[in-house]
């Protein structure tokens, strides 16, 4: 097939002058020079770690993404040359798409003012062509656009309905509630661009706010800090709202009458919000996105936002199932909290400077079970776990690692907020008959949260060297 340089370059080029857009500078891109042709042609710009097709034509089906270091696109965006496959079947990183008599794959990369690679044109003949003459053709239009997508400012940025998609993945991959609720947050802030969000959950029966395995930003941690604090009947209503009229968001009006609940929220800097059901009402619970900036999402936004909770409560959902079926393995039998394995999986995302470790033991419990039988023993245990339950944050968790041996993990702001509920669990226990001696450790920075606990377990037997029946703060 004959190939006429100078008609199509000048064809191709007279349209990309009149493009507005990158996406419409690659769109007549394509489709004038697979008209000239005859062959499949696409542009394929990076997005993140991967290359995307923005535009192409003379095919019935397209790949939509590439990687970088895959097929012979990739290798040419990877090498920043021009790559000409005449056997493509001998070739290993050629990807076939359903055309086995494809002839010659010509791709060549195109740069920016600075050299650097910003994305390929792709062009692949089913007819005999002149190799050379095909070359030079595909890297002049290469050149021509890339000097346009240059004029039109670069490769578009990830749009939303792609950090959406990218950010699935991470929530399909998600092994633990923990490692979900930070992936579903860290999607929230991405895709809606504001700074802060939290989920509430249901959980055992209880609302609370799903932790972060990340250390917060400043007005993030200021939002959690003050609904940390909530009763769970204002979580509970938070959760009501949402699931009884939808989704809602704020306007960026002021001078309105704000809904209590939301009050503490908009008393610690929210301006903008919006606020998402997540699963069943019944079961389920609600997304906060927040921001300190006062606008109003668009509606778009929103519907991401929603989409997003679908897909983040369906991971949640399989990954309870899958919990429920474990939990018979993890869990005490007798008090129902959780043991060993569970615990260790918590303190792995333990965040230094707000994760605290309280060590608690029952005093004396030696001495009931040797006085009264192991019966009464396992009585005491149940009272005493449900105690420490009772006098807990909902957004804190409390294990038993053997005998009378618990521990609860806490996020709080300082030392002193970790011993005024130490304070409050030894008061819960003295209010059913009963004593215990509890250490508190903060997880340092660099210390392995295993360390953190021998240094409350430390602790706590200074307590009962001193008399037991109290609390300390580990040095």
């Amino acid at each position: 097939m004959r190939l006429d340089h100078e008609r199509i370059v000048r064809d191709v080029t007279a349209r990309l002058t009149r493009a507005s857009s990158v996406e419409e500078a690659c769109r007549v891109t394509v489709t004038t020079l697979s008209a000239h042709t005859g062959a499949m042609t696409a542009a394929l710009l990076p997005v993140r770690d991967h290359l995307r097709s923005v535009a192409a034509a003379g095919s019935w089906h397209v790949f939509t993404t590439v990687q970088p270091g895959r097929g012979v696109s990739g290798r040419a965006f990877r090498t920043g040359q021009t790559q000409t496959v005449t056997s493509p079947e001998d070739d290993p990183d050629y990807i076939p798409l359903n055309a086995p008599d494809v002839r010659l794959e010509v791709c060549a990369p195109f740069m920016d003012n600075d050299g650097q690679t910003t994305g390929v044109l792709n062009v692949e003949w089913r007819t005999e062509a002149d190799v050379e003459s095909a070359r030079l053709i595909v890297e002049a239009i290469a050149e021509c656009l890339g000097d346009r997508i240059t004029r039109l400012g670069g490769p578009p940025a990830e749009t939303r309905s792609e950090k959406l998609l990218r950010h699935a993945g991470a929530l399909t991959a998600a092994i633990s509630e923990w490692e979900l609720m930070a992936a579903a947050n860290d999607a929230a802030r991405d895709v809606s661009g504001l700074s802060a969000a939290v989920l509430v959950v249901r959980d055992d029966q209880r609302m609370r706010l799903g932790m972060p395995t990340y250390l917060p930003e400043e007005f993030e941690a200021k939002l959690r800090d003050v609904m940390a604090l909530f009763p769970e009947s204002a979580l509970q209503e938070l959760v009501d709202i949402a699931h009884s009229h939808g989704s809602s968001y704020t306007l960026g009006e002021t001078g309105h009458r704000v809904p209590h609940v939301y009050r503490p929220l908009i008393d610690a800097g929210v301006a903008t919000l919006i606020a998402v059901p997540v699963g069943p009402a019944d079961t389920g619970g609600v997304m906060l996105i927040a921001d300190e900036t006062n606008t109003e999402p668009d509606p778009s936004t929103v519907n991401l936002m929603e989409l997003l909770a679908a897909q983040a409560w369906a991971c949640l959902d399989r990954l309870r199932t899958l919990s429920q079926l474990q939990e018979l393995a993890m869990s005490d039998p007798l008090t129902g909290l959780r043991h060993q394995v569970p615990f260790g999986e918590r303190i792995r995302t333990a965040t230094p400077g707000r994760t605290a470790l309280l060590a608690i033991d029952i005093d004396q419990f030696k001495v009931i079970n040797d006085t009264y039988g192991h019966q009464e023993g396992d009585a005491v245990l149940v009272a005493v776990a449900r105690a420490l339950q009772n006098g807990l944050r909902h957004v804190d968790e409390l294990f038993r690692l053997g005998g009378d041996e618990f521990v609860a993990v806490l996020e709080v702001r300082n030392p002193s907020e970790a011993m005024n509920i130490a304070e409050r669990l030894a008061e819960a226990t003295r209010a059913i008959g009963r004593t215990v001696s509890i250490g508190v450790a903060m997880v340092d920075d660099d210390e392995p949260p295993e360390r953190a606990l021998r240094r409350a377990d430390a602790a706590l037997y200074s307590v009962k060297r001193d008399g037991r029946d109290g609390t300390r703060l580990a040095a």
